[in-house]
């Protein structure tokens, strides 16, 4: 099914929402490789999934931006409209767009012309290359130290996403920076902060390629060079709220031992930024298990017992919510290599779109996916590559 087909028609179809208090998308780094995100995106839109609250971190901050700040009918298209003007053909190279690929090797020597283009011209409406670069310039504000110049994105943004709407609160809206001073992890959050474009580019400022970016007098980088992945944030909330969660991720911290210098490059990066996801989850499922038994306890506990000063530090932490956690992580092809969150390409951005698109139509096609957890833990955890393993119907 071709990922542009419209709201409602796809085989999952539209569905009564799940029984859950929330509904998040959580929406992992990764450049380039974000539209898979879209393509995930939409078939949760067609499925009459909206989230309650999107969370990301440097693509996928920009990404949720699009979706907090848009009406629900309309999200889809602006998330298109993003992704089609930062993988326009740069100097108006087209990048052998009719080119009939019929091998890996030729696949990777495309994406590797294509990436090339990227780093000489940058990305359309979305970076652009400082000229003189900042090796030939004298010590400044960390605002200019960069090879690329971010402008272009802060006006593409402001075209795209209505930042009264985001904060208005209607969908809650959290991206993760890290302050450069300090070396702590920041969250720009709506119940806290007015979130402008800048927040947004914040979460994106991964040097040396973009400039740290400057709110109210500190400096911030992308949040991925702490933790790529807003999961943490979302599960470690008050008050907690039963919760069906949509991790989106676009590195794959499993692979395979690499066969050449490329290879070591490519998964170094993957490991690196998929920012141990399933460890974080793991994580979760046992401190979830330990406070849904600390609630039982307090629920059969005497009277004079419940008052004493322990027992009330257990009831801070008591919870008997439920959470599904459903990960979504992109595989890249071999022939993707190491330049693959930069390879802002139309033909490459299709197929991730694609691709997301049907994982997610996958993944919904499994009824557990949206049941609230009968398990002891009161945890759900489901990843399509692990469990899922059926081909994708097209």
């Amino acid at each position: 099914m071709s990922s542009m087909s419209a709201p409602g028609s796809s085989p999952n179809g539209p569905r009564p929402r799940p029984d859950f208090e929330r509904i998040a998308l959580l929406l992992q780094g990764g450049g380039a490789l974000g539209s898979y995100q879209a393509g995930a995106y939409q078939a949760l839109a067609e499925a009459n999934l909206h989230p309650d609250w999107v969370a990301g971190i440097s693509i996928g901050a920009i990404n949720a931006a699009l979706i907090a700040g848009n009406a629900p009918e309309r999200r889809v298209e602006k998330l298109r409209a993003f992704w089609e003007t930062v993988t326009a053909p740069p100097m108006g190279i087209p990048y052998f767009a009719g080119l009939d690929i019929k091998n890996d090797m030729q696949h990777q020597l495309v994406n590797q012309w294509r990436a090339m283009g990227t780093l000489l011209w940058g990305a359309p409406n979305f970076f652009k290359p400082r000229f003189p670069p900042p090796i030939f310039t004298p010590a400044g504000n960390p605002g200019n130290l960069s090879f690329y110049d971010v402008a272009p994105l802060k006006a593409l943004l402001e075209q795209l996403v209505d930042f009264d709407r985001i904060n208005s609160g209607e969908m809650r809206f959290s991206v993760g920076a890290t302050n450069v001073r300090t070396g702590n992890f920041a969250y720009f959050d709506n119940k806290t902060h007015k979130v402008a474009a800048a927040h947004v580019m914040a979460s994106g400022s991964l040097p040396p390629g973009f400039p740290a970016t400057e709110i109210d007098g500190e400096f911030y980088w992308d949040g991925g060079v702490v933790s790529n992945t807003p999961l943490q944030w979302v599960l470690d909330a008050r008050p907690r709220h039963d919760t069906l969660a949509f991790q989106v991720d676009l590195w794959s911290a499993s692979g395979a031992l690499p066969r050449d210098m490329i290879e070591i490059d490519v998964r170094q990066k993957d490991i690196r930024y998929s920012s141990r996801t399933r460890a974080g989850t793991d994580q979760f499922r046992k401190l979830q298990a330990v406070r849904r038994a600390a609630a039982m306890l307090l629920a059969n506990m005497r009277p004079e017992l419940r008052q004493t000063p322990e027992a009330e530090i257990l009831a801070q932490e008591a919870d008997t919510k439920v959470y599904n956690i459903i990960h979504l992580i992109y595989h890249a092809k071999n022939y993707e290599g190491a330049s693959k969150d930069y390879e802002f390409s139309r033909r490459t951005m299709e197929e991730h779109w694609k691709t997301g698109y049907d994982d997610m139509i996958n993944t919904l096609r499994h009824p557990e996916v949206l049941q609230r957890p009968q398990s002891a833990d009161g945890v759900f955890t489901f990843d399509l590559a692990r469990q899922g393993r059926e081909e994708t119907k097209r």
